[in-house]
């Protein structure tokens, strides 16, 4: 027995050394395969992924399988920085917490045994790459390109060849509606969101008091089921990671859990302070826990297997909160409120406590109404950033500078936002054409879309169809559809058009 075990260990050591200096050695050399022909580059990897694939039909043990991948994931890491983003691209389907079980199963979990700890929640392997060491390697550059402009990566010839000469205006050209839900009409629709990876699944809240859950195939599109409890306006929800939960915070003072698969209520927590909530978001990590924010200016780390407060998750604003948003790895937190002020916030990822770190006040007295963070801007920008609403008829991008989510401004883009809670968004795919989009919505009754990197003339389209502000928008998966929402209860879903 003792000889079995010596082997299998020496097989171990043998095959981590291997893969270690593999993993090694690709990324040493990446830079130097052909740099004047990045096509073939591209044939690289493609032929790379086929052995892979062929390698895998032999069969190996799981065990040693995992250890290989993780061990590719530091090193990717450690070179590349954290790629994974919240409802980007692909980045969750095919990672290790997509085989674990939801987050359903684990409160059921945590309500048979009372021991559990909360961080019994979705976990996931996450990339330490560092801000400081990311801006270090901007700065080095900044200084030579236009205003405005992303940081290029040795990737980005690569990226350009495998796209060929299709624009950013092309690649977000729509060829008109979809569907429009009208189910909460002449009440307005403050948040839309697509499932996590899902093409098809939607979901809105209205102040009405309800949630609608959206099947868009097979057509027609339909409305699945329409989730009431909530005895005032729903002012915002989230979807977990695996889809199965979501969790909605509204103006009656409390959150609710549902099961997304039969709309049942799963529990009810009251707010702590008795105070309207007014946003939310799951720690992207750990599923189990949920931050919220209220009227009485204060911002509390929930456990929704418990219902209860994590202890030192709180922490106090200037004004009342209502826009959140993480980092991917889910170690910074930004917390907007209705005086113009922005907070960044450290996170515990054992205990759940929040240390307040650095105050940026985008203008005084501007509400803050929306904050989306993005650790890559494309695949050609490896530059974390944030971008924020802030009812000062502009769209502002900041760029993430320190490890204690200290801001700068980026730039700015013209919109219409004076008073009603407008949101925008980064585009979900990491795209090979050169340039990164957002969208935001507007009070000119428009959907509008920008180009970061253009220095001059960044508008790349604008939707029209709306009769009331744009308060929200939400791509799918694969961005082959955009749903946006407005101030009179309207939800729109768009069609990218085929080429």
């Amino acid at each position: 027995m003792l000889g079995k075990c010596g082997q299998m260990w020496a097989c171990v050591k043998r095959l981590c050394f291997q893969s270690l200096w593999e993993g090694v050695l690709e990324l040493r050399y990446n830079a130097y395969r052909t740099p004047t022909f990045p096509q073939f580059r591209t044939q690289y990897i493609r032929r790379r992924s086929q052995l892979l694939r062929e390698n895998a039909k032999a069969g190996h043990p799981p065990a040693l399988r995992r250890q290989y991948l993780r061990l590719r994931g530091q090193l990717l890491g450690q070179r590349y920085g954290p790629l994974s983003e919240p409802g980007s691209a692909r980045a969750y389907s095919n990672s290790i917490v997509r085989s674990s079980r939801t987050t359903l199963d684990r409160m059921e979990d945590f309500e048979d045994d009372p021991r559990a700890l909360g961080a019994r929640g979705h976990r996931r392997s996450v990339s330490r790459g560092s801000y400081q060491l990311q801006a270090q390697m901007n700065r080095a550059v900044y200084e030579d390109r236009p205003p405005g402009s992303v940081v290029p990566t040795s990737a980005a010839e690569a990226s350009r060849a495998m796209a060929g000469d299709t624009s950013l205006s092309e690649n977000y050209a729509f060829a008109g509606m979809y569907h429009v839900f009208d189910q909460h009409v002449d009440e307005a629709v403050p948040r839309v969101r697509f499932a996590n990876d899902d093409r098809h699944r939607l979901a809105c809240c209205s102040l009405d008091g309800s949630i609608s859950l959206c099947q868009l195939v097979p057509a027609p599109p339909t409305v699945l089921r329409v989730l009431r409890g909530h005895t005032r306006g729903v002012s915002d929800f989230a979807w977990s990671l695996s889809n199965d939960i979501l969790v909605s915070t509204s103006l009656d003072a409390t959150m609710r859990i549902w099961a997304s698969e039969d709309g049942r209520c799963i529990r009810e927590i009251p707010d702590p302070d008795g105070a309207e909530l007014l946003c939310c978001t799951f720690q992207p990590v750990n599923n189990n826990l949920t931050v919220v924010g209220n009227a009485k200016h204060n911002v509390h780390v929930m456990n929704i297997s418990t219902g209860k407060k994590v202890k030192g998750g709180s922490s106090k604003l200037t004004g009342r909160v209502l826009a959140l948003s993480f980092d991917a790895p889910g170690r910074l937190l930004w917390a907007g409120d209705d005086r113009g002020s922005v907070f960044s916030f450290l996170f515990d990822m054992a205990t759940g406590k929040l240390t307040k770190a650095k105050r940026l006040v985008v203008h005084e007295g501007s509400p803050v109404t929306s904050i989306s963070a993005r650790s890559w801007v494309s695949r050609e920008a490896r530059d974390p950033s944030l971008l924020i609403n802030a009812c000062l008829n502009k769209l502002l991008l900041y760029r993430v500078v320190d490890n204690e989510g200290t801001l700068q401004l980026k730039r700015s883009f013209p919109i219409e936002q004076g008073s009603h809670p407008v949101r925008s968004i980064f585009c979900p795919l990491m795209s090979f054409r050169q340039g990164a989009c957002v969208v935001t919505g507007s009070e000119d009754m428009c959907v509008h879309f920008f180009d970061v990197e253009r220095a001059a003339k960044a508008a790349v389209n604008k939707l029209q169809g709306h009769s009331a502000p744009v308060l929200d928008v939400s791509f799918n998966c694969d961005e082959s559809l955009l749903a946006s929402s407005d101030a009179s209860g309207m939800v729109i879903v768009w069609r990218r058009e085929q080429k």
